[in-house]
């Protein structure tokens, strides 16, 4: 099972403090735990929303929005992408996980990635109205 890890961004990451060298040091020892377990697949921390763009589709049209972006609960500040065999064997992974903002709330997601194959099983089967 593939899953996508999100750090999510408070106000310390979004002003794009950077983590204190302990913190960097105990996160690398962190990840090398994983490449070990043969567990991370890719990992990044990512620049503040005041970097960043949208794009919203709308009608057609698509609106570019430059950053900063005001929710910071709903924004990520870093990500990992792990092969683990269940959730439960990633939520083992990240109780061992240093805390990735010291001295703030942090939030940490984990989600299945979606795979061409769960589409498939998504499809409804064609209609009696459908050509085959």
């Amino acid at each position: 099972m593939r899953v996508i890890v999100m750090v999510k961004a408070t106000r310390n990451s979004e002003a794009g403090l950077m983590p204190a060298e302990e913190l960097q040091g105990a996160m690398s020892q962190f990840n090398q735990e994983l490449v070990r377990a043969g567990i991370l697949l890719a990992g990044d921390s990512l620049q503040p929303s005041s970097q960043g763009k949208r794009v919203r589709f709308s009608g057609g049209k698509r609106l570019v929005i430059d950053g900063p972006f005001v929710q910071t609960k709903e924004l990520v500040a870093g990500y990992w992408v792990w092969q683990v065999k269940s959730m439960h064997e990633a939520l083992e992974w990240i109780r061992r996980c240093p805390d990735p903002i010291p001295g703030e709330d942090a939030e940490i997601e984990i989600r299945p990635v979606l795979h061409a194959e769960d589409l498939a099983k998504t499809r409804s089967p064609a209609r009696s109205t459908d050509k085959v």
